[in-house]
């Protein structure tokens, strides 16, 4: 009896151990929902640990006719509810939307709002929740200087204030981000209910959409979509900043040596103290997407795995960590169409099973 104990444990292990390498990837929303242009997309888990998506779509990038919809994956369900409009400026498109639950469960929304044909001529908006999503305040203004946007999730600092990513985004031509184009954060202090800034990040080429982690009480890194045109190049790469004042101050960007196509990376921490970099492996396509792994401390990123591949483009990835330890990317393809969510453990990157 003890024998055949065993050996359904063994067979339920190896079992665990095949399920913590898989990648599962779903479809989320494609054009036939509201908005045919999608891109891009955020996700956070709220207090009853329900997902909730929020993206951007209309007509296309610079409609006048772009809304936020939001939409909720509820514990238990596999649909995704049908997307609804939970941000829309009367003849103003919308951007870029951000939505994250801070630590006493409010949700807060950011996204981006263009007075005129370009991103440069944007700002940033928000809105908030206190019913976990259900239902938003009236907007407020954020940042009032041209140019500004959002696209990556805050993050909660040690002594307790949120860093929220933010961008200065200069220039007339829709294909080349300008030189002067420059990273920096928001940070909020919940005690007081006040914003401030912080310094820029500064490169060569420019640099926008910084994504940010806290490795000690001082020390912040972050991983930084360089700038610059969408053609070809052999000098395309992911961007890296530091600040060793608590996120107050920033060094100048350096390159690092992952590639970068001119797209959005995404960069957290894991619960266990690894770091998660999710980006294009390419110099000028937004092909494959990739995830590394850093387990000491973002000294290096050996292990790594494509989550999207082939002649398509997989971009703008979005990762959260939900309470359960599983690792969530939504990102967009299918020509900014589709809306898809990958979902897995650690270990399908890693390699290294979970302990019976």
């Amino acid at each position: 009896m003890g024998r055949i104990l065993a050996l359904v444990l063994c067979v339920a292990g190896v079992e665990g151990y095949a399920e913590s390498y898989n990648i599962e990837t779903y479809r989320v929303f494609g054009p036939e929902h509201p908005g045919q242009y999608k891109h891009p997309a955020s996700i956070t888990q709220l207090a009853n640990g329900d997902l909730y998506i929020a993206y951007y779509g209309g007509s296309g990038e610079y409609g006048a006719d772009t809304a936020v919809y939001g939409s909720r994956l509820s514990v238990g369900e596999a649909q995704w509810t049908p997307p609804q409009v939970i941000a829309d400026t009367p003849d103003r498109g919308e951007g870029n939307p951000v939505v994250w639950q801070a630590p006493d469960a409010r949700v807060w929304l950011f996204y981006v709002n263009r007075y005129g044909d370009t991103w440069s001529n944007a700002r940033v908006k928000g809105k908030i929740s206190d019913d976990g999503a259900m239902t938003w305040s009236d907007s407020f203004m954020l940042t009032f200087e041209e140019g500004t946007m959002v696209r990556g999730q805050p993050i909660l600092l040690k002594n307790g204030d949120y860093l929220l990513p933010v961008y200065y985004e200069t220039g007339e031509d829709r294909e080349k981000n300008a030189s002067d184009t420059v990273s920096f954060f928001m940070r909020y202090n919940p005690k007081a209910k006040t914003w401030t800034e912080s310094s820029r990040i500064r490169s060569t080429m420019g640099n926008l959409q910084a994504q940010v982690v806290q490795l000690s009480e001082e020390y912040l890194v972050a991983y930084i979509r360089r700038g610059g045109s969408f053609e070809p190049t052999e000098q395309g790469y992911t961007l890296r900043a530091e600040s060793h004042d608590g996120g107050h101050t920033w060094s100048d960007a350096a390159e690092t040596a992952f590639k970068n196509p001119n797209s959005a990376v995404d960069f957290i921490k894991l619960e266990n103290g690894h770091l998660l970099l999710v980006y294009n492996d390419n110099m000028n396509d937004r092909t494959p997407l990739t995830v590394a792994v850093s387990t000491d401390g973002d000294k290096t990123y050996p292990h790594r795995r494509n989550i999207g591949g082939g002649d398509n483009t997989f971009a703008y990835p979005y990762a959260i960590q939900t309470r359960d330890g599983k690792i969530h990317i939504i990102y967009t393809t299918n020509n900014r169409t589709t809306i898809m969510h990958a979902v897995f453990d650690e270990y399908a990157i890693i390699g290294s099973p979970p302990e019976l």
